[in-house]
């Protein structure tokens, strides 16, 4: 077992907490207080667009444990991986109790590999399929996780 751990900082500056105009402006502090990343809510929740909100770091952690997951076990087959891009999306809407949640994560991974290295488009898929069986961030969240890979690229 680990654990990890996030400390969140929130300051109000006022007297007073009326929701049309709080700040919802806050630190997350990881790594033992060596990374500091500033957070808000989404925009279309009075959040700031300068800084991370929830819902995309919810779909950025999942999209990065399937890349991490999908490289580890490429390495294991020694498949040189030389690069990997994602344009990952999630849904925000209300889920089956009509509370608002991430319901669908689609992953859009195109991995590059050495030119000695493609697997065809039958293990490609085995590779992510597996590489999602074990992401535990996506075995954490109750929204539906999709990935949609593109097919493999050789590198030049």
């Amino acid at each position: 077992m680990t654990e990890h751990h996030a400390a969140i900082r929130w300051e109000n500056p006022g007297t007073t907490l009326a929701h049309d105009s709080f700040s919802r402006d806050h630190r997350w502090i990881l790594k033992d207080g060596r990374v500091t990343v500033p957070a808000s809510a989404a925009p279309s929740f009075r959040g700031s667009d300068g800084a991370v909100d929830p819902e995309e770091a919810l779909v950025a952690a999942l999209a990065s444990c399937h890349m991490l997951t999908f490289l580890a076990i490429a390495a294991k087959r020694r498949l040189v991986v030389t690069g990997y891009a994602d344009d990952a999306v999630g849904v925000l809407e209300p889920d089956a109790a009509g509370r608002l949640a991430i319901t669908r994560v689609t992953l859009r991974p195109v991995v590059t590999f050495g030119p000695d290295s493609t697997p065809g488009p039958a293990e490609l898929a085995k590779l992510h399929a597996k590489a999602h069986e074990h992401c535990f961030i996506a075995n954490s969240v109750r929204a539906t996780v999709v990935v949609e890979p593109a097919p493999a690229a050789s590198g030049s």
